[in-house]
């Protein structure tokens, strides 16, 4: 974490080298060593296969105009795989609402799902880069889990992100991110991602 952020551009920011010339991701070394000891001690796992992680990270972006404008659709696609730093897909319609004008199969959004080496990237990045430069920002609501240690964010502003070129985006979009751990209660998951930096309010 100590190294220089402003440089948005570099894409080195989110990668340190070890020795033996390996390469890790910053975060995940930070839950490797720090956080791992910490649920270690605080939760008393006796096992290190008990001890909670992130399974993947899951982006979704809802488009409900793309249903009669197939060019909101590719500009949602284009901007969430800038995002997230890997190919998104348009999401259809399960069934017709005729309330809303969709036929079932019409996009209405897309999605990404990251895992690995690319869901850490993009929660260092969401941690350290987008969470800060929200509007009025005074802390993340717990009322996002969901029983079971996942925790969802909505985001109003996809533009938070410093991998977009504003002059290049045509409208606002909101977005959710939703964090898949293998904790088993919201406080072991919560206290997760708040040792991995997510800034909860007290």
């Amino acid at each position: 974490m100590e190294e220089n952020l402003d440089t948005v551009k570099n894409a080195k920011r989110y990668w340190i080298k070890k020795s033996k010339g390996a390469i890790m991701n910053r975060l995940y070394m930070v839950y490797q060593e720090n956080v791992v000891p910490k649920l270690r001690e605080e939760f008393g796992y006796k096992s290190i296969m008990e001890i909670p992680r992130i399974k993947f990270i899951s982006l979704n972006m809802g488009l409900g105009e793309g249903a009669h404008e197939n060019k909101i659709i590719q500009d949602g696609v284009k901007e969430l795989t800038l995002i997230a730093g890997q190919k998104a897909v348009p999401t259809r319609a399960k069934k017709s609402i005729a309330a809303f004008k969709v036929r079932e199969g019409n996009p209405v959004g897309c999605r990404v799902t990251l895992r690995r080496d690319r869901m850490w990237a993009f929660l260092d990045k969401l941690v350290n880069f987008a969470i800060p430069r929200i509007r009025d920002f005074r802390g993340l609501s717990d009322r996002g889990f969901d029983g079971r240690g996942n925790y969802t964010l909505g985001i109003k502003e996809h533009t938070i992100f410093p991998d977009l070129p504003i002059d290049t985006v045509d409208r606002v979009k909101g977005m959710n991110v939703t964090i898949v751990t293998t904790a088993k209660t919201d406080k072991e998951g919560k206290t997760l991602l708040k040792l991995l930096g997510m800034p909860f309010v007290r």
